[in-house]
């Protein structure tokens, strides 16, 4: 379950990026989006760690960095809007479970199913 967890986060993970940088899918908010913005970098973090996530490829660290981009995403753009402790009404409430389930995957791996699992049987 571990590896479905990480496959199924990693797929969800890889359309924020791919809608912010390729347009896919559309998302009228992103129809002018500069590649060295914030959300630019953003989308070129979200698609390289989601990639390497679905592999199953350095899992820890790329997890550890994306829960760390999940948490700046939270607090700089919607605890600003007030209701800290309610992501529910800030509209934050996927980016504090993207952190927390990536902050899991740090821990835990990337499990049976990966690359790694694949290289450390070779």
């Amino acid at each position: 379950m571990l590896s479905v967890l990480r496959l199924i986060v990693g797929y969800l993970y890889l359309q924020h990026g791919t809608a912010k940088l390729l347009h896919v899918p559309h998302l009228a908010m992103f129809d002018h989006l500069r590649l060295l913005s914030r959300d630019g970098l953003a989308g070129m973090i979200e698609i390289v760690g989601s990639v390497l996530i679905l592999l199953g490829l350095f899992t820890r660290p790329v997890a550890f960095i994306l829960s760390g981009e999940m948490a700046m995403a939270y607090f700089l753009v919607h605890a600003r809007q007030g209701n800290f402790f309610m992501p529910t009404l800030n509209e934050g409430e996927p980016a504090v479970l993207y952190c927390f389930i990536f902050l899991f995957l740090a821990m835990a791996g990337a499990g049976s199913w990966s690359m790694h699992a694949y290289l450390a049987t070779k």
